[in-house]
């Protein structure tokens, strides 16, 4: 039996950019930080012909080509995976809730296969292959960020160049502003899911049809990853905070559906009672808003009042682990 865990994320700064209808031209930069929520992938042999999969749906089918999920068909297929094969997916957090969880999940399940195989698989090409799979392979409108950080693990500055290549390195910050960071953000859930290649669709759409406007705010937010960079690793925690709030207000002009009346509301709530900064994490939509406060007691009463469910967390700093072989 093989068991991966792989953890989900949430972007620091300059979330967007990795997509290749912007990079491509512009170049892209992200900070990226791994969470202890995860994705756990269990791959065993069965006493059965066929596979049998497991995730919010269960399959089970005797051909790759029977297989409704395309990111198990492809996978299997590709590491030509032997009848008689069992795979778990169990998830800590539900998909479409801004935790990055599809590129989560590909790469967790390419780790899993290829330990299942006994094949080692480097920490770069594990995130470089899971992300080909899905940007290029599947055609999804992904950028890179979520399969890198699922990977390395950590708090991640990373760099994207125009002809796809990723340089990937951590942020440089002390040990005060890390514990700051643990101690100032908080989560809750609006209790909102969505589909995240709608919006990044019609990003993509915008962006190779040289809309003005998109662009400029992806600028714009590529900027402000620098900007973050810097007073994070210069120890600023104040600037952070007040940069998120400036993150959020560009972040949510980018498209339409970016935001809505509700998650408006709440996070006037939250700014009314002590958060100094805050955003949806994700693509936008729904999900989770990440919130900076120096007064976690205010902020988690005036959430919970107004439904929403905190969900505590701290910084990954392993990546994607085997955890059990056997």
């Amino acid at each position: 039996m093989i068991i991966t865990r792989t953890p989900l994320r949430i972007s620091i700064g300059g979330g967007g950019t990795d997509l290749p209808s912007y990079y491509e031209p512009f170049g892209g930069f992200v900070i990226s930080a791994a969470i202890n929520k995860y994705i756990y992938i269990t791959v065993n042999r069965s006493f059965r012909e066929g596979y049998f999969l497991k995730y919010s749906k269960i399959e089970s089918v005797q051909k790759y080509s029977e297989i409704e999920h395309n990111i198990f068909r492809e996978l299997l297929s590709r590491l030509e995976i032997k009848s008689g094969t069992e795979i778990v997916s169990i998830a800590d957090v539900p998909a479409g809730t801004g935790m990055g969880s599809s590129g989560t999940f590909t790469v967790g399940l390419l780790h899993a296969l290829n330990a299942y195989k006994r094949q080692h698989i480097s920490t770069d090409e594990l995130a470089r292959q899971a992300n080909d799979i899905e940007m290029n392979i599947l055609d999804e409108p992904c950028g890179k960020q979520d399969h890198y950080i699922a990977a390395y693990g950590g708090i991640m500055c990373q760099e994207y160049c125009s002809n796809g290549e990723v340089k990937i390195s951590p942020l440089n910050i002390n040990e005060a502003t890390l514990n700051g960071l643990n101690e100032h953000l908080m989560l809750f859930f609006t209790g909102y899911s969505r589909t995240a290649s709608d919006l990044l669709h019609v990003q993509k759409s915008r962006s190779e049809s040289g809309d003005a406007t998109v662009l400029d705010n992806l600028h714009y937010i590529k900027e402000l990853g620098g900007r973050i960079k810097g007073v994070l690793e210069s120890g600023d925690l104040n600037g952070f905070a007040d940069l998120m709030h400036e993150h959020w207000q560009h972040k949510r002009g980018r498209t339409e559906n970016m935001s809505n009346e509700r998650i408006d509301t709440l996070y006037q709530i939250a700014r009314d009672n002590g958060a100094q900064g805050g955003k949806l994490v994700g693509a936008g939509g729904g999900g989770f808003l990440l919130f900076f406060t120096s007064d976690r007691d205010r902020l988690r009463k005036a959430m919970t009042d107004n439904g929403l469910q905190e969900m505590d967390f701290a910084f990954d700093f392993d990546g994607s682990i085997v955890q059990m072989r056997n």
